[in-house]
């Protein structure tokens, strides 16, 4: 294949690519396997690959992250971003309208629309190229946030269809979607972390994260809900928004048009019972006025538009009692009180139990005995206790103590320094923190060992078949048969699929660990850079917070854990097992010339992604550092370096080469 041929081919996969990507998140209606999918994906990863100059900033491979991002660039709105007036009353929706209508003399209706409980996003496209994305700011500017919104798979990075204006803005709102939040929040409790508050600010936090890979991970979602461009002639904000569907933008389902106010008390009542049903937040309805000229007529306020007023919802409250507060303990031995209430009707739902997270929350809330409280659910997952009702408290009660020892095994807590939780110290003898371990290691995105979930795990921890993980495979079918639960087929398939999980690489056997902090990703990328557990275990806490994505906190949670005598000696037994801690040779591994050598790169290298750039240094044995350093031996300076940089390195002797020195270093 020739160059002419590799980019008519390249154009055409971006194209096909982007038609499915359109079908997938923004229609649900997909056409074509998974697998058909990837296969067209690989197809212009290897193109690319093969032909870097060839790459289309709007090609799909351009949305999977890896740039980091150290301070986000200001960029001045063309139109003022206003925001809406509030109201949480009915009586002021209908003044808004009736004002309205006695301002003009023009005949217009209604559309009204999600007011998505998200982060407002201003994309700006060039010819149908999406060019920069931009927060709200202060209204007049914003950050420029392009590498983390080009992320989002819902936000075409090129136009599709007819009259498509040479410059375009588009608004809307980013959010996530709440199994996606849930699923986020499992796994930092699974890694010791704690949990996230609730999507939106999920959402506004991952949008300003440094790392676009971490973005792309997280799953977030983009709806349209206006434009601007002075080259197209529109009567109404529904054709706006029914072109911005031909475009390729997601545009929400549930918009609709209202002519009076009995259809528009109408809606707002459907979707004040129905929006916990939604699989997304809102937290009100955006009442807009439909026509254009109208609009244009009633004009702005310096704050907000006149046409246009958001109306609220109540966040869903009860009022119930606090029965008492149980704690659980997690893996790490993180103790967690949560709220048991007498039950109550919330959104729908009887809920029983609420969270209060720790002993900072007991104390904000001043809880006291059966004290009668205000539980909510408006914007969260898991009902959240919001105040107490002082009123009806009997002033005989007692104020609620957080706990001093664990409940489990009755082992004194601890603190530590600079963390809001307590801890269970007691790791080897305390049975949710070994049940909770065992369970992490056997997980699907660990060892993956089909058959071993949370009922077994527990039944085999308290028959004293295993207390820890390297107990796992001294498991016989033997010891299984028994035991309630298991007949032969089984036992004899929970014994092969123990054995299969010996087969498991070094970064999924790191994550399976347990260490704190360490998730799935981070797991890959340390074992990236130390591709073997002695290697990690020989790198100093210095080195460990140059790591990539490491620091401080989680260099000293890795140095703590290996460093314990109880688990080095499971890992010993380990590794009796065959247990892989080291990283499997491949072809990737091409030589130990840059061995031993520490390298940093800064700057634009053309024709190379930060993730490629890292993964060619390590795969000729180097170790690819995150910042300037004493540690630092090798600085690769590319286009548009940082002056701070390269002072700092020149002061601290570092040697400092150009990407075609490097080449030359490698050959």
């Amino acid at each position: 294949m020739n160059l002419e041929q590799a980019e008519k081919r390249i154009e055409q996969l971006i194209q096909e690519i982007q038609y499915h990507d359109n079908l997938y998140y923004n229609q649900n209606l997909p056409v074509i396997s998974d697998r058909e999918y990837d296969a067209l994906y690989q197809e212009l990863v290897k193109l690319e690959n093969q032909y870097p100059e060839l790459i289309k900033p709007y090609s799909p491979t351009q949305r999977v992250g890896g740039s980091i991002t150290k301070n986000f660039p200001t960029f001045q709105h063309n139109i003022p971003f206003l925001s809406l007036s509030n109201s949480y009353s009915i009586e002021e929706i209908h003044d808004f309208i009736l004002r309205n209508q006695k301002l003009t003399e023009k005949p217009f209706v209604f559309i009204l629309q999600h007011k998505f409980d998200g982060v407002a996003l201003s994309l700006h496209y060039k010819k149908g190229i999406l060019t920069h994305a931009v927060t709200r700011g202060d209204g007049t500017k914003g950050d420029d946030i392009t590498p983390n919104a080009k992320t989002i798979r819902s936000i075409p990075l090129q136009l599709k269809g007819n009259n498509i204006p040479d410059d375009l803005e588009v608004r809307g709102e980013v959010f996530m979607h709440i199994k996606d939040f849930e699923k986020l929040n499992q796994e930092r409790l699974e890694n010791g972390e704690p949990p996230l508050m609730n999507p939106r600010n999920t959402t506004s936090g991952t949008l300003k994260l440094q790392d676009s890979k971490e973005v792309a991970r997280r799953k977030l979602d983009f709806v349209a809900y206006y434009l601007f461009t002075n080259e197209l002639n529109f009567l109404t904000d529904f054709e706006q928004l029914e072109q911005l569907k031909l475009w390729g933008f997601p545009v929400s389902e549930h918009n609709q048009i209202c002519k009076d106010i009995p259809e528009i008390d109408s809606y707002l009542q459907h979707w004040k019972e129905k929006r916990f049903s939604l699989s997304y937040d809102i937290d009100g309805i955006v009442i807009k006025i439909n026509e254009l000229e109208v609009r244009e007529e009633l004009g702005s306020t310096a704050k907000s538009p006149r046409w246009a007023i958001a109306y609220k919802y109540e966040a869903e409250k009860a009022i119930t009692q606090l029965e008492s507060i149980s704690y659980q303990v997690g893996r790490t031995g993180v103790i967690t009180p949560v709220a048991n209430l007498k039950p109550v009707l919330l959104a729908g739902t009887t809920v029983k139990r609420a969270s209060i997270y720790n002993e900072d929350e007991i104390q904000r809330l001043d809880l006291h005995e059966n004290d009668y409280v205000i539980v909510e659910k408006g914007g969260e997952i898991i009902p959240k206790i919001s105040s107490v009702v002082k009123e009806k408290r009997n002033p005989q009660a007692k104020k609620l103590e957080f706990i001093k020892n664990c409940p489990s095994c009755g082992k004194e807590l601890i603190k530590i320094s600079g963390e809001a939780n307590w801890y269970c110290p007691n790791s080897e003898g305390c049975n949710p923190q070994i049940i909770g371990r065992i369970e992490h290691f056997a997980h699907r995105k660990a060892m993956n060992i089909d058959g071993l979930g949370s009922e077994i795990v527990t039944q085999l921890v308290n028959a004293g078949i295993i207390h820890n993980v390297a107990d796992l495979y001294d498991i016989t079918v033997e010891k299984l048969l028994p035991l309630e639960r298991f007949a032969k087929k089984s036992a004899e398939n929970l014994y092969q699929s123990i054995q299969k999980s010996k087969e498991q690489p070094f970064e999924k056997v790191l994550f399976a660990l347990g260490i704190r902090h360490v998730g799935e990703n981070l797991a890959k990328k340390i074992a990236h850079q130390y591709p073997s557990l002695e290697e990690l275990q020989n790198a100093s806490l210095e080195q460990l917070i140059e790591t990539p994505d490491v620091g401080e906190t989680i260099a000293k949670s890795i140095k703590d854990f290996l460093s314990k005598p109880e688990n080095q000696q499971i890992i010993q037994r380990l590794k009796k097992h065959q247990i892989q801690f080291q990283k499997q040779n491949n072809t990737e591994n091409l030589s130990n010339k840059l061995k031993g050598i520490t390298i940093l790169f800064s700057g634009t290298i053309p024709g190379y992604k930060r993730e490629e750039l890292v993964a060619l240094a390590q795969n000729h044995g180097a170790k690819v550092l995150s910042s300037v350093s004493k540690n630092l031996q090798l600085l690769v300076a590319g286009e548009d370096i940082g002056p701070k940089k390269l002072e700092k390195a020149q002061e601290l002797g570092v040697k400092i080469i150009n990407f075609d020195e490097f080449q030359k270093m490698i050959e």
